[in-house]
């Protein structure tokens, strides 16, 4: 494993601690309130209308966005559908596929970067997701590791979201008329779980479809799922040496949507989502038919990840879509 993907991970393992132990410095999280309790969910069923996802897989674009909320700097790493030969690395700024694609903001993990999980993004693009990630000011590689910052970064992914959706619009724009609006998931892994969660909780965003959460925990952002039916997967290894398989489990026990969880009894906080193997292949497969489900209304998808997510023996899915 290289160092700078055992740097990210080991820097993860300070989340709990910081969130529990730095109330001294609570005033610089932006007006972060304690969560209410759950509330029964709005809506019974996701809300995407009946469809069918892509059956082809796509080349892969790649390109930056320069953003910034308030002071607060957030590059922005875009994969995408493009033209040409499907396989093998994404190829900067290529020509985007013809179509509308739904899109899913990603959120890196504490001490982390988007291109560290380049390989599952990749796949999502291809499999016709228009994937956006944020680098985050203070959670990112290199920055000060501000724990505590986690309480904001909902609010920057959803700030980063207006920004990409509006590039639908924008005259000249290489993504002009490719992003489908109505169509959107937010995932993350670790910190970005906590991040993920926080926007279907405390700061849910309501043009959120679905979720999806790699070793997340709901510690600062609470379990007070809102708003309309948002079908959730929770990726989980049961060894986790930093949020403790328990604590991501519990968060997925109070969401009152369609949810499924996927747990590694072999699996650790997360190492198999930053290096290609076998179960990163189960991991990526399931969460690409979950998203063709939840954001392309796909119904044989839905049929297909229980398949997916048990091939190999590699994991065990609980199953309430």
């Amino acid at each position: 494993m290289s160092p700078r993907v055992t740097s990210a991970l080991l820097a993860s393992a300070v989340l709990l601690a910081g969130l529990v132990g730095c109330s001294a410095d609570a005033r610089k999280a932006e007006s972060w309130q304690p969560p209410a309790e759950p509330q029964p969910a709005a809506t019974p069923t996701p809300q995407v209308p009946a469809g069918k996802a892509p059956q082809r897989t796509f080349a892969v674009g790649v390109r930056q966005l320069k953003l910034n909320r308030d002071g607060r700097a957030l590059p922005t790493t875009l994969w995408y559908p493009a033209t040409g030969e499907a396989g093998g690395a994404a190829k900067r700024s290529a020509t985007a596929a013809e179509g509308r694609f739904p899109v899913v903001m990603f959120s890196h993990g504490l001490g982390g970067r988007p291109d560290d999980y380049a390989t599952l993004l990749t796949r999502w693009a291809a499999a016709g997701f228009v994937v956006a990630a944020p680098t985050f000011p203070h959670t990112s590689r290199g920055a000060d590791n501000n724990v505590l910052d986690v309480l904001n970064q909902p609010a920057d992914v959803s700030y980063a979201l207006d920004q990409v959706l509006a590039l639908n619009a924008k005259a000249g724009e290489a993504l002009r008329g490719r992003l489908d609006g109505e169509r959107v998931a937010a995932a993350g892994h670790s910190a970005g779980g906590v991040t993920t969660i926080g926007l279907f909780t405390a700061s849910r965003d309501e043009r959120l479809d679905a979720g999806v959460v790699f070793a997340g925990t709901a510690l600062g952002v609470g379990t007070a799922f809102a708003g309309a039916a948002a079908p959730q997967l929770f990726v989980h290894g049961e060894l986790d040496e930093v949020i403790d398989y328990a604590a991501g489990k519990a968060a997925y026990d109070k969401v009152p949507w369609p949810k499924a969880m996927l747990s590694l009894p072999k699996g650790d906080h997360g190492r198999a989502l930053l290096s290609d193997g076998a179960t990163l292949r189960v991991v990526s497969d399931t969460s690409v038919e979950f998203l063709r489900w939840s954001l392309y209304g796909d119904a044989a998808a839905k049929k297909r990840i229980p398949t997916d997510a048990t091939r190999g023996d590699i994991a065990t899915f609980d199953d309430h879509l």
